[in-house]
């Protein structure tokens, strides 16, 4: 038998694995309630963020609900998804992280080298993000529109692919629902603002305002995401709070459900 390459699983993958086989196995019934993001978080020792892409993973495989105010709930899977298919998808603070250290660099050489025909494109780009309604295609296009503008006043078409193909992974399944539940106009406005500073920095070629102002930005875009969506954590809490989950270890096991709360889930099925 050949020999198959060996590839390491993404932490959010092995949460969501987990509290996969725990809800086969009937520890949490259908209809039950799970621990809330925090208790997990707890009980496997990794952070909140990789807690919310292992759940969006696993609502996209229809194994969970999210009820926003309320919880996350097991529900009773149409059809039993393929999960080892979603392996290669990065989650979506994966990705944001990922931009906030390449896209704020780049924003600070931008400072330094934007002509006035590239600050008229990044102009053009948040006119044209003004007049569109968000959420919706159209927004997105004028948003990665922007981010393409500024790295393209750096002159490097390796950088401008690689920033667009990054931007590109909002189109996944589970940035796609995590947006679902946190995108509003209201979140576009606040954006355009933060979009607004990291333009004014770098027309006044000012390198480190520039970085400094597209951190922000995605650094708030973290926060946005990891804003409760369940009940029993504090809402609002940020990204930025658990970013010593980026290095974490492989997860712990989270404790099982009690016989009663398997109890009252199926006693809520019937």
């Amino acid at each position: 038998m050949p020999l198959e390459a060996v590839e390491a699983r993404r932490l959010y993958r092995q949460v969501a694995d987990q509290l996969r086989s725990l809800i086969d196995s009937g520890e949490y019934a259908v209809g039950s309630r799970l621990p809330t993001e925090r208790e997990l978080a707890e009980q496997l020792r990794v952070s909140r963020p990789t807690v919310r892409e292992a759940l969006i993973a696993l609502e996209v495989e229809g194994r969970v609900r999210i009820r926003v105010g309320s919880g996350i709930y097991v529900i009773e899977p149409a059809a039993v998804a393929a999960p080892a298919s979603a392996t290669v998808i990065e989650g979506p603070f994966e990705l944001l992280r990922a931009r906030e250290f390449l896209e704020s660099a780049i924003a600070e050489q931008a400072a330094r080298v934007a002509t006035k025909d590239d600050i008229a494109r990044i102009d053009a780009s948040l006119l044209a993000m003004e007049n569109v309604e968000h959420p919706g295609e159209a927004s997105m296009v004028h948003d990665r529109a922007f981010h393409i503008a500024i790295a393209g006043s750096l002159g490097n078409a390796v950088l401008v692919r690689v920033i667009g193909e990054l931007f590109d992974q909002r189109l996944n399944p589970y940035f796609a629902k995590l947006a679902h539940y946190f995108e509003s106009p209201g979140t576009w406005r606040t954006a355009l603002d933060e979009h607004r500073a990291v333009r004014d920095a770098i027309a006044a070629h000012d390198p480190d305002a520039a970085r400094d102002a597209m951190r922000d930005h995605l650094v708030r875009s973290q926060e946005r995401f990891a804003q409760n969506f369940g009940a029993g954590g504090a809402a609002g809490s940020s990204a930025g709070g658990d970013r010593t989950g980026r290095y974490e270890a492989k997860p712990a096991k989270p404790k099982r459900a009690s016989k009663t709360q398997a109890k009252s889930g199926s006693a809520r099925r019937r």
